[in-house]
C-alpha cells in the first residue's frame, strides 16, 4: 500500500515522502492516527497545497524542543534511595522516578521521553541520561544516586558486631 507521511516516522520515512507498507500499517494505524494519507492523486494534490504549513508545523516542534533542549542542559539531578553496603539500590530509579524528580526541580518532562537503554538504574553512582524531546533533540542530563544517610551506617555497626561474636563463638582453643 502506499501512502504519503504526514509527519517524520522513525524507521520509515520523513514528511512528504510516499512510502510503501503493509496494508493493515496503513489503513490500521498510520492513517486513523492521521500521520499518513493513502497515495491518490487527490490525495497528492491536497497534500502538495498543505506542504509549507506541515513543514512549518514541524519547524516549530523543533523550535520547541530545543528550547526545552536548551533548558536542560546543565541539569543535575540528585536522588537519594535505600542501599546496600555495596552501593547495590534496594529497588531501582527508573523513567517515573526521573521524570518525577526534574517536574518537581521546575522542568516539564514527560517519562515517554526519558530514554535508559540499560534498563533501569540500580546502583549508586552518576549516570548519563538522554531525553528526547522531538525525533531530531535529545537532550543530556546528570542524574547522581546517592544513599540515604542512616541506614549504611547502622548495617556497617551490625555486621561488625556479629563478627566479634561469631570468632568468639568459634574459638575453642
Amino acid at each position: 500500500m502506499q501512502i504519503i507521511l504526514l509527519q517524520r516516522i522513525v524507521n520509515l520515512g520523513k514528511l512528504g515522502e510516499t512510502v510503501d507498507v503493509k496494508p493493515g500499517y496503513g489503513r490500521n494505524f498510520l492513517i486513523p492516527q492521521g500521520r499518513a494519507l493513502p497515495a491518490t492523486k487527490a490525495n497528492i494534490e491536497k497534500f502538495e497545497a498543505r506542504r509549507a504549513e506541515l513543514e512549518a508545523e514541524e519547524a516549530k516542534e523543533i523550535a520547541v524542543a530545543q528550547e526545552r533542549a536548551d533548558a536542560l542542559t546543565d541539569v543535575n539531578v540528585i536522588m537519594r534511595a535505600k542501599s546496600g553496603d555495596e552501593g547495590k539500590l534496594f529497588g531501582s530509579i527508573g523513567t517515573r522516578d526521573i521524570a518525577e524528580a526534574l517536574t518537581n526541580s521546575g522542568l516539564e518532562v514527560d517519562r515517554a521521553e526519558i530514554k535508559l537503554p540499560e534498563g533501569t538504574l540500580r546502583q549508586i553512582g552518576e549516570y548519563n541520561v538522554d531525553i528526547q524531546l522531538h525525533h531530531d533533540v535529545t537532550a543530556s542530563i546528570l542524574v547522581t544516586i546517592l544513599s540515604e544517610d542512616g541506614n549504611n551506617e547502622d548495617s556497617a555497626d551490625e555486621e561488625e558486631s556479629e563478627e566479634d561474636y561469631s570468632e568468639e563463638d568459634y574459638s575453642e582453643e
